[in-house]
């Protein structure tokens, strides 16, 4: 019995996987310039607190005082072998630990659930140590919750909060997009967050296509293994994706862009790879012959993860950050803090079996503030 169904699932791929993926190229294209910068625009206007409006999804803080974490792309699945969150599950624990100990805010910056290809009551079942640590800021008040494309059934599902309610102990509001009005002594800006799949027709259309990728799309998705709306495993979609986030945060004034999506760290609206391209031309000016050499020996390490530089990465305005993931192969994790005046790239990784908090990058903030 068992391996007719598999006779039959594999002829069911043959035959509809062709059609299927036709209609993904033909319906779900790649974000358009114009879409995205839209997008964004009027989700920023909606996000920020106006006179003629009740209330918005802005949060105004002293990064002296208060200090946030921001994490995204979790996609907690079912702990089994296709679960990208498995291996990151105890640095990510320890790192909601550490960040509740400290009084940290948490903005889980979306794609939280991996809901295309899960249950939610799945994802909850085999979640229930994760959410206990995640309801600790809920608890608190410290905790937003912001959606991303693969878990947009907490925005389209009138039954959503029925389940955060088991998840949580209480309902809680879903955001698109949050503004964090930063008040430094030079002047305030906004640090604009949300998922970064704004403008793809997809995940960014209308209530039919939200729907239809939540129930219809995102299971043909898992049925036929076809993947053509993931920046996370395509380098040609994570350049677009990171050419259109910086070129809608340089157009801004006093505004920083923060976005997850594409499971790559973005700093200062760099790349590791090309921090590092920077940093050997530095070390060539210093005729460092270690860092040189050191420098030189990460760089292929690097371009096998990503091999795209900006031509103008020397010169690039650091309006735009991207947090990274929560499941990278190796149980990594990264993420953006703002804490004590500073805006922080950190990774926790293990060392000798013990999850370790690192600062891979850093900016003041009010340097940033008289720059972007």
């Amino acid at each position: 019995m068992h391996l007719f169904i598999v006779f039959f699932h594999r002829v069911n791929k043959f035959f509809l996987a062709r059609p299927v993926t036709w209609m993904a190229n033909r319906f779900s294209s790649s974000p358009k310039r114009e879409n995205v910068m839209a997008s964004l625009s009027k989700l920023y206007e909606e996000s920020v607190d106006r006179p003629d409006k009740k209330s918005g999804s802005m949060f105004s803080f002293d990064p002296l005082k208060r200090s946030i974490i921001i994490f995204s792309d979790q996609h907690k699945g079912v702990r089994n072998g296709a679960d990208d969150f498995a291996a990151s599950a105890d640095n990510y624990k320890a790192a909601l630990d550490y960040y509740h100990q400290n009084n940290f805010f948490y903005v889980n910056l979306g794609d939280s659930e991996e809901l295309w290809e899960n249950t939610v009551f799945s994802v909850i079942k085999h979640n229930a140590d994760i959410f206990e640590k995640e309801k600790l800021f809920v608890d608190s008040n410290t905790y937003c919750k912001i959606i991303g494309n693969h878990d947009l059934y907490w925005k389209n599902d009138p039954f959503a909060q029925i389940q955060i309610k088991k998840i949580y102990g209480k309902a809680i509001e879903i955001f698109e997009g949050i503004v964090l009005r930063v008040q430094l002594k030079e002047k305030s800006i906004d640090i604009f967050c949300t998922h970064g799949h704004q403008g793809d027709s997809q995940s960014d259309g209308n209530w039919f296509s939200k729907w239809f990728v939540s129930y219809i799309w995102g299971p043909l998705q898992a049925i036929f293994d076809i993947n053509t709306n993931s920046p996370s495993t395509n380098d040609e979609k994570k350049t677009l994706h990171n050419q259109m986030m910086y070129e809608w945060s340089i157009a801004q004034k006093d505004i920083i862009l923060i976005t997850g999506h594409t499971h790559q760290p973005v700093f200062n609206s760099l790349t590791h790879l090309e921090r590092l391209y920077l940093r050997l031309e530095e070390a060539q000016e210093l005729k460092d012959a270690t860092l040189i050499e050191s420098i030189k020996n990460e760089i292929p390490k690097r371009r096998r993860e990503y091999d795209f530089v900006n031509h103008s990465f020397r010169n690039m305005n650091p309006s735009y950050f991207n947090t990274g993931c929560c499941c990278f192969e190796d149980g990594n994790i990264t993420g953006i803090e703002i804490s004590e005046g500073f805006i922080r790239l950190i990774k926790w990784k293990k060392v000798d079996g013990i999850s370790t908090r690192y600062v891979a990058e850093e900016a003041n903030l009010s340097a940033l503030a008289l720059v972007i």
